[in-house]
């Protein structure tokens, strides 16, 4: 018994530092993505290079995470500044896949056969999830964009891993539900969600009379819905709404944003950013933070 329990324990450990060390891996490459897609460049060809001097890397210049500390952020031949995005997309993706995989392999012994290659499924879906939304909170913070060709086959892929898995959540086996059910329920959430962000717009457009909520937000929307379902959609929805009020009084508290009111007034936060973490956060805990929220309701 208590080998098993050691190996089911060096598998967990030996499980999470894996996907760790791939989920670095993939945040490197998404970084390489976050700097060409932008200017319309291939991911594929040239090799890796200083934005600046243009020279090519080594492989050693290349590790994940450890290069950028190791060259404390610069380039080695021009000395430019590379910018704390590169470790931070690195480490959030690492991070987020390695929780995905503690928490699979904390519960693979509990699980029969069938039950352990549904969680796989779910596994792998968490992961493309995670990834697309750091892309994403990125793209929306340096750029302000959501590209249509991410929103919706992201909204389409968690369509169908609702259908056949269930909206993520903080459970494992989140099934049970016929596939029409799911489907009509996904829909619907999509539906809905999308439909309230169009509506937050039209109503700021009257008053306003200029656009608030872009629609690549409301495509975000609609994809969190499509991968989380109605209620905690609707969680994330209100984690970023806080995340950016935050921002905004911080921002409105420092002097260089008050000099000119106007100007204040018709900046533009990257409302999409905090969609997303809010997202992430909604996945993770979600489950757990709407329980606490009805037992509160309920006194």
């Amino acid at each position: 018994m208590w080998s098993r329990i050691l190996n089911l324990d060096m598998i967990r450990i030996l499980g999470t530092i894996f996907a760790g060390l791939l989920g670095l891996a993939f945040g490197s490459f998404l970084n390489v993505c976050l700097s060409r897609w932008p200017a319309g460049e291939s991911v594929v060809k040239p090799r890796s290079h200083c934005r600046q001097c243009n020279r090519t890397l080594t492989w050693w210049e290349n590790v994940p995470l450890v290069s950028w500390l190791a060259l404390r952020g610069r380039c080695r031949t021009c000395h430019a500044w590379i910018g704390w995005r590169y470790p931070l997309v690195e480490l959030a993706v690492g991070v987020l896949w390695a929780m995905v995989a503690w928490r699979f392999c904390g519960v693979m012994g509990l699980l029969d056969p069938p039950a352990i290659d549904v969680a796989l499924a779910d596994v792998v879906g968490r992961m493309i999830f995670y990834w697309g939304l750091v892309a994403l909170a990125v793209l929306d913070a340096e750029n302000l964009w959501l590209p249509d060709w991410i929103t919706y086959p992201g909204i389409a892929l968690g369509f169908l891993f609702a259908l056949f898995l269930g909206p993520l959540d903080d459970s494992w086996w989140s099934w049970g539900n016929t596939a029409t059910l799911a489907a009509q329920r996904d829909l619907l959430a999509i539906l809905i969600v999308a439909g309230f962000m169009l509506l937050i717009r039209f109503v700021y457009w009257l008053i306003r009379r200029r656009e608030g909520i872009g629609l690549g937000d409301a495509k975000l929307m609609a994809l969190l819905a499509s991968w989380l379902g109605l209620q905690q959609a609707l969680l994330s929805f209100g984690i970023g709404i806080v995340l950016g009020a935050l921002v905004a009084i911080v921002l409105l508290i420092v002097p260089s944003a008050r000099r000119g009111s106007e100007s204040w007034a018709l900046s533009k936060l990257p409302l999409g950013m905090f969609l997303c973490i809010g997202g992430i956060v909604s996945s993770l805990w979600g489950v757990r933070i709407l329980d606490a929220y009805f037992l509160w309701a309920e006194f």
